[in-house]
């Protein structure tokens, strides 16, 4: 009797399961799940992240010019006054920040470090998507001298798909005029720092940074309520990062692991790649040490350092692991391996660093 019981019971299961597979493969029921997936998809949203008394910053992308397979190349996004402000546009960050449901009208600014391809490659990306998306001026686009050239050319490269679009919506739609991109060049005094412009209580300036032979190359730093954002740039360890942080909640600071830089030569010499081994000994020099980042971070005494650009980018755990060695004999606290997606809130009028991840 028991084992009838059993049998029939599996029957059921079998029976509701068949019945399922011969739902899916009618149309009613394809039509109404594809429909169900457009709709949370049109109505998801992460708005509300902008409405927020205080500041938080959003890594959009952590990789380097080594391909990974889950980072796009470096972006900063830093939200403050109902804005987001981004520092640098690597390739596929606009993806992210799409999937992730940033509302791209919203966008303050662009703020490019330097002029390295996977810093800038996402820029007209990031005026289009954005433009498209009912941003209501031109995006302003800043950065050291050289910015002209850059925005120039991205114009330039998309001025065929700008009046394709403006042909086909209807400029009421997609003002050609709002779909423009601003460069707005500025200076920067050798160790010192200047304003690169205000926005409401938002203060962002900008200072130099040794990325020679890369000149200029600056990072940014944001105050907003009584709460603080550094952005290294590509830094070899500076005493300008250092200043610049001077007591700032978050240091957001390149970081290339050399011991594993070398291993890469090394093996690439070995296997004859020596174009590879090549780039490999090159590149030390301009770059900062996870260890040396932790040191700047405890110079400056900041609350939290954040690691991005990472070089080589790590794809599992045990890489984090090496990635990481040595840094917990300098700072023991306070130190984050950054991840496409890692969320940092910073509540006004508080002392107060929240971590996690953005809700997608």
């Amino acid at each position: 009797m028991r084992n009838r019981k059993l049998g029939l019971v599996v029957l059921g299961v079998f029976g509701v399961c068949l019945l399922g597979v011969f739902a899916l493969g009618t149309q009613t029921v394809q039509d109404r799940l594809v429909r169900g997936a457009m709709e949370r998809q049109l109505t998801f949203s992460n708005a509300p992240l902008l409405d927020y008394d205080g500041m938080r910053v959003l890594l959009c992308g952590t990789s380097s010019p080594l391909p990974s397979a889950d980072r796009a190349r470096p972006c900063t996004l830093v939200m403050a006054g109902g804005k987001w402000y981004v520092v640098d546009v690597g390739t596929g960050s606009w993806n992210n920040l799409a999937l992730w449901g940033i509302p791209g009208e919203r966008i303050g600014a662009v703020l490019l470090t330097h002029f390295h391809s996977d810093h800038i490659g996402e820029l007209g990306e990031f005026n289009l998507q954005t433009w498209v998306a009912g941003r209501p001026v031109p995006l302003r686009v800043f950065g050291p001298r050289g910015v002209e050239g850059v925005v120039a050319g991205f114009t330039e490269a998309y001025a065929l798909d700008s009046g394709y679009r403006i042909a086909h919506h209807g400029a009421a739609f997609v003002d050609p005029q709002i779909g423009k991109m601003i460069a707005v060049p500025f200076d920067v005094e050798a160790g010192g720092r200047s304003v690169v412009f205000r926005d409401g209580d938002l203060t962002v300036s900008a200072f130099p940074v040794d990325h020679r032979p890369v000149v200029p190359a600056v990072g940014y730093r944001f105050d907003y309520h009584g709460r603080s954002v550094v952005v290294s740039g590509d830094t070899a360890k500076s005493p300008n990062v250092v200043e610049a942080a001077k007591r700032a909640d978050v240091l957001v600071h390149e970081a290339q692991a050399n011991r594993l830089v070398a291993e890469i030569g090394a093996v690439a010499r070995a296997v004859g790649r020596d174009r590879i081994a090549k780039l490999m000994a090159d590149i030390p020099s301009y770059h900062t040490p996870p260890v040396e980042a932790a040191e700047v971070a405890n110079e400056a005494g900041v609350k939290l350092l954040v690691l991005t650009h990472l070089t080589p980018p790590p794809p599992n755990a045990i890489a984090r692991r090496v990635f990481l060695r040595g840094v917990d004999a300098v700072r023991p606290r306070g130190v984050v391996l950054g991840e496409d997606g890692l969320l940092v809130s910073l509540p006004a009028g508080s002392d107060e660093v929240k971590t996690g991840r953005i809700r997608h």
